[in-house]
């Protein structure tokens, strides 16, 4: 039977490219000069420092630019509220790269998929979805129906077979 799966995969390449070029960028800019502005990246958490709010709110903008260009989805970068106070008054922000499709937006796909009557089974498999249909027409639906109805997270279909 043809299936494919759903996943939400990220570069981990091309995040570290981004970061990399921010810092480079925020090393070069005239508004940045003399501060500690900077992007630092542990695994899938990145923690951006700089000197004030507004700052940190620049450097935000500067990664969120080059993960952009890089072809990252920004949807995908869970952005830390608590702005926290480092020594002196500097400040840092984390952000977190979600990646694998967590179990309640599994569910909600795997509802939506039953709830449209088409031809096609979905099931949970760790961090992916695996939809199974008779036909690659049917298949190929659903990809367009999961498109358009899931548009606030970053979802790659792959392992399409037949």
């Amino acid at each position: 039977m043809p299936s494919f799966d759903i996943v939400s995969e990220v570069e981990k390449t091309e995040v570290k490219n981004a970061v990399e070029q921010t810092n480079k960028e925020v090393g070069t800019r005239f508004d940045f000069k003399g501060s500690d502005a900077r992007v630092e990246q542990a695994e899938l958490v990145l923690t951006i420092h700089a000197d004030n709010d507004f700052q940190l709110d620049q450097v935000q903008d500067i990664l969120n630019g080059k993960l952009a260009k890089r072809g990252v989805d920004i949807k995908c970068l869970e952005i830390s509220d608590k702005i926290e106070k480092v020594s002196g008054n500097k400040v840092k922000r984390a952000c977190t790269v979600k990646v694998g499709v967590e179990i309640e937006l599994a569910k909600k796909i795997v509802k939506l998929i039953k709830d449209s009557k088409q031809k096609v089974q979905a099931s949970i498999q760790g961090d992916t979805v695996r939809v199974t249909g008779k036909n690659r027409d049917d298949l190929q639906a659903a990809i367009a129906f999961i498109k358009k109805s899931i548009t606030d997270f970053p979802l790659q279909y792959q392992n399409f077979r037949d």
